[in-house]
């Protein structure tokens, strides 16, 4: 069954010019471009986004960081895009990351890792929302 979820690319990965590198990892992995924008978040929308870390100890470097420069929204389809993305782009911390996955291939570490991907179906839904309408994302499922 078709999927679809949501990836993000971080500012590490558009300051180092690898947008184009990691969306052809993307595709050749069988995913689908359903919908991409380019953004600038601000420390609220960051901190909204990521509110389920917000006791954790990293949570402020990770607000600080996703706000430094632009990011890439994707919204990725395939079949069980979720589980296959987090395959494909390998463990948050390069250092443990498969050979030849996204993280393993271009992130410079555990902080700093290139992408985020929604790690379940139903926060792939709620993140998906967060980032793209219902009418920029149509249902061709």
């Amino acid at each position: 069954m078709k999927e679809r979820t949501l990836a993000i690319l971080k500012p590490d990965c558009v300051q180092n010019n690898l947008i184009g590198d990691v969306l052809k990892k993307l595709l050749e992995a069988g995913f689908t471009i359903v919908g991409m924008k380019m953004v600038k978040l601000n420390k609220a929308t960051a901190g909204e986004f990521y509110a389920v870390h917000k006791e954790r100890p990293f949570y402020a470097e990770l607000v600080d960081f996703m706000t430094e420069s632009r990011i890439v929204p994707l919204a990725l389809e395939r079949e069980n895009a979720v589980a296959e993305l987090r395959k494909v782009i390998g463990a948050t911390d390069p250092a443990e990351a498969e050979e030849g996955t996204v993280r393993k291939l271009f992130a410079e570490s555990k902080g700093r890792n290139i992408i985020h991907a929604s790690d379940s179906a139903e926060n792939a839904q709620i993140e998906l929302g967060f980032f793209f309408s219902n009418r920029e994302l149509i249902d061709n499922m």
